[in-house]
């Protein structure tokens, strides 16, 4: 758990998000703290994440729901994830008329 949260904390300078989905009957609060939304993931150390990157979802609370609902679910804080990433990096996103000059098409 030590070299994970570590992991999770230098990983959240990242453009990247962890996604965790625990299958069958175990105890899952180890996994439940990873995920930071009850408090502030820290490092070993005490360094704290820079942003939360992680997704815990137990499976068995989808047992018997449809495979969108555990999608919609895993991938619930994923958009916020991103803006979180560009907002701290300080890049906007390009307004539709900047991106399609942008664009080159083929003939």
């Amino acid at each position: 758990m030590a070299d994970t949260r570590e992991a999770i904390v230098h990983a959240s300078h990242l453009p990247m998000s962890v996604i965790i989905v625990g299958v069958g009957n175990a105890d899952f609060s180890d996994m439940q703290m990873l995920d930071g939304d009850d408090g502030i993931l820290r490092s070993p150390k005490g360094e704290p994440v820079l942003r939360d990157i992680v997704q815990f979802v137990p499976f068995r609370n989808f047992k018997h729901a449809s495979p969108a609902a555990l999608a919609k679910s895993v991938l619930a804080e994923v958009p916020n994830q991103v803006v979180d990433y560009y907002n701290g990096k300080g890049i906007k996103p390009k307004c539709v008329s900047e991106y399609e000059s942008s664009r080159t098409l083929a003939p």
